[in-house]
């Protein structure tokens, strides 16, 4: 299917803070959107679509060019996101909000960089994105330095060379009935390898545009021989094209249909890098690289949707959206520190986070300090991600059992952190379990006066001799013995009050 697009609004500003002040960002547009299926499989012979995105209703904001630091445009997102999350209309969760961001530098084409999906993630490809467009800019300045041409490519079939070859790409081609293809590439030697940023290198950039034409990439001379290529092939290559030592030449390998066409695409890039940067459209991954992904498309695509009426704007419309705007974040994020004690700054992390529903639900239906659960959900879950934990496992409703028990008294709010780290370690699939594997069932009152009782017994002499500022020694005694099963507020007034009795006997 096609993706389809209603114009919603155009106009409009986000209030931004950027390093130099608060600026103002221009939206250009904003529409609704029904999504298209999704390529997953191309053949010569057979495309195959995957139906899961297929009419899913998305909303689609432009935002005018911004320039500033990775930073900077990575809080306009942030601005932007907090604003969408405050509607309290919008789902969340990875993948419920993505980043389309167009980078650019001076005298180069707009790159489309698509499938952004968390901050951290669009600084390191803003970062990225500058890094390579620079680079490209440094390696067209040195082709045209060295005087270098695309005007007259010479494309030569080798396939005949590497009959007996030990490459086992070339040789699962060949045996396929596929061809290989070499391209001379005059007075380009070095060019193809050449770093001007670690990782940035023309030969990288042909490699990914092949991959659009189903190819697995491509051989260079810069690299060669190496990939089971031997001197001798690359000799009769060169012997072949007619080159020098200051030349170079790519081979590709595969069918003949798409080696022709990646052969032309790779001729119109190897063009383009005389100028420096392309426009272009480009994935983003997980490590904040982007790689090729498709030229970008033209205007040509666009055409009305012939199938539904235009709707009229009424003044009437108009008045009832101003009534129903939403509050701001900064309201939501004040309203929620003065609801539930909590200072801002912890008011504002529940509010950026995937759990400000389940925090609203565990303050409303315990007794625990509101402050406890908000950094239990933003600060110790987080935790134990950065340690490699897997957050999927930990259930909404494992959270609200944890808290429950904590507020009924049947285990200690110091055991929370060691019962989700069981479950995200994917040793239990309950709390239930999880406290019988940690030994976490609460100690009845006996066993607790009886437990602090003995601790005393064994430093009687250090209480009597520092009577009320021997507490802390005995409540880390005490911690270390009991943690996890008593809350430690309980443990800190026992104590005290039997080392009073014993100070005044």
């Amino acid at each position: 299917g096609f993706q389809r697009t209603m114009l919603i609004a155009i106009g409009g500003l986000l209030k931004v803070r950027f390093k130099d002040g608060e600026r103002e960002v221009k939206v250009q547009s904003i529409c609704l959107e029904e999504d298209a299926a999704r390529l997953v499989d191309d053949d010569s012979h057979v495309r195959t679509y995957a139906l899961d995105r297929l009419g899913i209703p998305l909303v689609e904001i432009t935002l005018e060019p911004v320039t500033g630091t990775s930073e900077e445009i990575a809080n306009v997102a942030l601005t932007l996101g907090r604003l969408l999350r405050a509607t309290r209309r919008v789902a969340r969760g990875l993948g419920s909000i993505r980043q389309d961001v167009n980078i650019s530098i001076e005298g180069g084409g707009v790159v489309e960089v698509k499938g952004v999906q968390r901050l951290d993630q669009l600084k390191k490809v803003i970062e990225y994105e500058m890094k390579r467009q620079h680079g490209l800019k440094i390696i067209a300045e040195r082709l045209r330095c060295m005087n270098i041409s695309i005007d007259h490519p010479m494309i030569v079939d080798v396939s005949r060379l590497f009959i007996n070859t030990e490459s086992r790409v070339i040789r699962s081609v060949l045996d396929a009935r596929g061809v290989v293809k070499a391209l001379a590439l005059k007075g380009f030697a070095g060019m193809l390898a050449y770093e001007p940023y670690e990782g940035i290198r023309l030969g990288r950039e042909l490699g990914e545009l092949v991959r659009f034409y189903g190819l697995g990439g491509i051989f260079h001379s810069d690299e060669l021989p190496a990939y089971g290529i031997s001197r001798e092939e690359v000799d009769a290559v060169r012997r072949a094209l007619m080159l020098n030592s200051n030349d170079a030449f790519i081979l590709l390998a595969g069918r003949e249909e798409s080696v022709g066409s990646a052969m032309h695409a790779i001729v119109e890039r190897l063009k383009q890098a005389l100028i420096g940067v392309p426009a272009e459209t480009r994935a983003a991954t997980q490590d904040g690289r982007t790689v090729y992904s498709r030229p970008r498309p033209g205007a040509a695509r666009m055409y009305p949707e012939t199938d539904i009426p235009p709707i009229a704007i009424s003044k009437e419309m108009l008045s009832k959206l101003r009534n129903s705007i939403p509050k701001t974040w900064d309201e939501y994020v004040d309203e929620l520190s003065k609801r539930y004690g909590i200072n801002k700054v912890l008011a504002e992390k529940v509010f950026d986070s995937d759990h400000l529903d389940l925090f609203e639900r565990i303050a409303e239906s315990t007794s625990i300090q509101a402050s406890f659960i908000a950094s239990t959900l933003t600060e110790t879950i987080v935790s134990l991600e950065r340690q490699g934990l897997d957050a999927s496992r930990l259930k909404d409703e494992h959270v609200e059992d944890a808290f429950a028990r904590i507020s009924r008294g049947e285990i200690a709010k110091e055991s929370i952190a060691s019962i989700f780290e069981v479950i995200m370690q994917g040793k239990a699939d309950s709390v239930d379990k999880a406290i019988d594997m940690l030994g976490l069932r609460a100690v009845s009152d006996e066993e607790l006066s009886s437990i602090l009782d003995g601790i005393i017994g064994e430093n009687y002499n250090i209480v009597k001799e520092k009577g009320d500022r021997a507490l802390g020694m005995l409540m880390g005694i005490a911690m270390k013995r009991l943690r996890g099963r008593v809350d430690g507020s309980k443990v800190n007034i026992l104590l005290k009050s039997k080392i009073e009795e014993i100070t005044r006997k």
